[in-house]
């Protein structure tokens, strides 16, 4: 099997649990740090799949890999090769698709609800599970993209989820592991509040409990990398 192609934006947001579901089922993976300016391959077909991971920027800015990687998403669903991204991915993988990609009237970081949407849809990727606790760190949002389905969503920002064939984008961050979250913690520290406020969560609320939560965010990872995996090209 070819590797997985893992798009990296920044140093302190890699593939964390998912690198660990693939390495426990033996799926090759090569890591494409962007934040180090490595180049956009041109042939998604290189690769059994393509994942990317979150980034502190937009996926509107003019950054020197934007327009590649665009076009290298689109040719990946044409070709359907599988894509998975998570927040700025989904971002990424959805303005590919034709949607938009915009600040939203209410950021969300920290522990929060999403709740599934589409059932038959959703229990493909996600079982018997009808809502779980994910990690949330965005100010921007993506429009459902055309042809698309929404398959999670929470009140605060209405796309939380969605799938195309064999393609998933998520707003949230699934991949989350206890190392990733004290790090944002340290690193995003100025844009934390000293007490939550709407979906905006303190360092204390987002580190109370924190095992418990990844523990159970870990188990729908897993499911969702096991149906993901299950499209990969042999």
């Amino acid at each position: 099997m070819q590797a997985v192609a893992i798009f990296r934006f920044s140093p302190t947001e890699g593939p964390g649990r998912f690198a660990e579901w693939l390495d426990a089922n033996g799926v090759p993976r090569r890591v494409i740090a962007l934040d180090e300016d490595e180049a956009v391959p041109k042939e998604p077909k290189a690769f059994s799949g393509i994942a990317l991971m979150g980034g502190p920027m937009s996926a509107n800015d003019p950054l020197p890999w934007n327009v590649p990687l665009l076009e290298l998403l689109r040719s990946a669903v044409r070709a359907d090769v599988p894509v998975l991204g998570h927040c700025l991915g989904g971002q990424l993988l959805a303005k590919a698709l034709g949607a938009t990609v915009t600040q939203t009237a209410t950021p969300e970081i920290g522990w929060g609800d999403v709740h599934t949407a589409n059932a038959d849809r959703a229990r493909e990727w996600f079982g018997g599970c009808s809502s779980f606790t994910t990690f949330q760190w965005h100010y921007d949002v993506f429009a459902l993209p055309a042809r698309a389905t929404r398959v999670l969503t929470n009140p605060h920002n209405a796309e939380q989820a969605y799938t195309l064939g064999k393609h998933i984008g998520f707003q949230g961050h699934i991949e989350m592991t206890r190392d990733m979250v004290e790090t944002w913690c340290r690193t995003g520290a100025n844009e934390l509040p000293e007490q939550t406020a709407g979906a905006v969560q303190s360092r204390a609320d987002i580190l109370h409990g924190v095992d418990a939560h990844l523990a159970a965010l870990g188990e729908v990872a897993d499911r969702v990398y096991s149906h993901w995996a299950k499209g990969l090209a042999r």
